[in-house]
């Protein structure tokens, strides 16, 4: 037995390692740009290999209250297929309402398809599955815990989305929990939202969703009934951006860290785990340089991640002595995902601003041009602002120490939260 000790402890020093010195590329963009530009739409197009689709109708969906009535609305009234793809599937009312609407369809002779993350969805994948394969639905888990993958336990599927019938989308960084509908022991309900898209983008999601389909069966999902030609139906235009650690250069750092760069006016930030790396903080800094207003919410007490919130809290002082207002949400619990650039990009998805989402995690955004969709997150943006209370250079000067110290510990999770 005194040899599987070894063997034990020589895999922990190993992941630990791997933890700590995984190469990181110092993003910085080669030349200046121009946000409204056609050669924007060229270079982005190209680094990202997403295409740029005009003619899309976009929604914003406040909270849940409002986002999971429209998805389940969406599932009921499905004809041929729904491909659906969650980090997060937590046992709960607003599960059980996703199950009895799955199920329902797959039994009506719809092809329904569900990706859960093995560790999003921990101690939930098994029940969630044996409720829904009855009834015809194809399940699966992401990178399920077995020993012959644990060099991939760090990579998961953070991505959320619904495809129904090829038509339409729901995109943003929700799962599904009670959390984001209610009030749950006394802590108050989640701020969230996503985003109904229908239109030509809509087929390069479902191409996301048919990716790890086919990561987790083998099986290629295909058929006139799931890749469609879809009319415009709006005035959005949009591109998809997927990103997953087998591209060492992420697509989603690409699109951030250019949308950051290349802002002339403002950058207006929402995010729940904000650990901006150095390279970021560096594009951070100089955009504020240039006049650039740069604000960002972020959880305040109400948060589900305590650690994290110290750890990031420990960057904040560069950032705000450089002009940078960081404010912190204070009603409950935000886990908004957006960014709104010159009042006229608007990034919504599933990435946090950390190196877990950029390097790590299987992501999903949505990039839309559009002043209207800007214009109506950015009303959302405000009401959340003055819902937040912003930090200030001498505040944060005044951690107490016990918050310090566990700021020593931040470096490591720069690389991986």
């Amino acid at each position: 037995m005194e040899y599987l000790t070894y063997i034990g402890a020589a895999f922990v020093v190993w992941f630990v390692l791997v933890l700590l010195f995984a190469p990181h590329i110092p993003y910085k963009l080669d030349a200046p740009i121009d946000l409204s530009s056609e050669h924007f739409l060229r270079m982005i197009e190209a680094t990202c290999q997403g295409a740029y689709k005009c003619g899309n109708r976009v929604t914003i969906l406040t909270n849940g209250p409002a986002f999971y009535p429209a998805m389940l609305d969406a599932i009921r009234q499905a004809r041929e297929t729904v491909n659906m793809e969650v980090y997060m599937f937590k046992k709960g009312e607003v599960a059980d309402l996703f199950v009895k609407a799955l199920s329902e369809r797959a039994r009506a002779g719809v092809r329904v398809t569900v990706v859960m993350d093995a560790v999003g969805s921990l101690g939930n994948c098994r029940n969630i599955a044996r409720r829904l394969r009855p009834s015809g639905c194809r399940v699966e888990p992401y990178q399920r815990l077995m020993w012959y993958r644990l060099a991939r336990l760090n990579n998961r599927t953070h991505r959320e989305l619904l495809v129904v019938d090829g038509e339409i989308a729901f995109v943003g960084g929700a799962g599904i929990a009670d959390w984001w509908m209610k009030p749950l022991k006394g802590k108050p309900i989640w701020r969230d939202m996503v985003a109904r898209i229908e239109g030509p983008t809509v087929t390069a999601i479902q191409g996301i969703a048919a990716e790890n389909w086919l990561e987790c069966c083998g099986a290629i999902l295909s058929g006139e009934d799931v890749f469609k030609h879809l009319p415009e139906v709006g005035g959005s235009g949009a591109f998809v951006v997927k990103s997953s650690p087998a591209d060492r250069a992420t697509a989603s750092r690409v699109l951030f860290q250019t949308l950051i760069e290349g802002a002339h006016r403002s950058v207006r930030i929402g995010t729940p785990y904000f650990l901006p790396d150095k390279a970021f903080r560096r594009a951070l800094k100089r955009v504020i340089a240039r006049g650039v207003a740069v604000t960002a919410i972020v959880p305040g007490p109400f948060t589900d991640q305590r650690f994290l919130r110290l750890a990031s809290r420990r960057s904040y002082g560069s950032l705000i002595k450089a002009g940078m207002h960081i404010r912190e949400y204070q009603p409950g619990m935000t886990h908004v995902k957006t960014m709104i650039v010159d009042d006229l990009w608007s990034v919504i998805g599933s990435t946090n601003l950390d190196n877990r989402s950029f390097e790590h995690n299987d992501e999903m955004n949505v990039a839309i041009r559009d002043p209207a969709i800007a214009a109506r997150l950015t009303c959302d943006f405000e009401a959340d602002v003055r819902n937040s209370r912003e930090i200030s250079f001498a505040e944060w000067r005044k951690r107490p120490v016990w918050e310090k110290l566990i700021g020593t510990l931040a470096w490591l999770l720069e690389r991986q939260q």
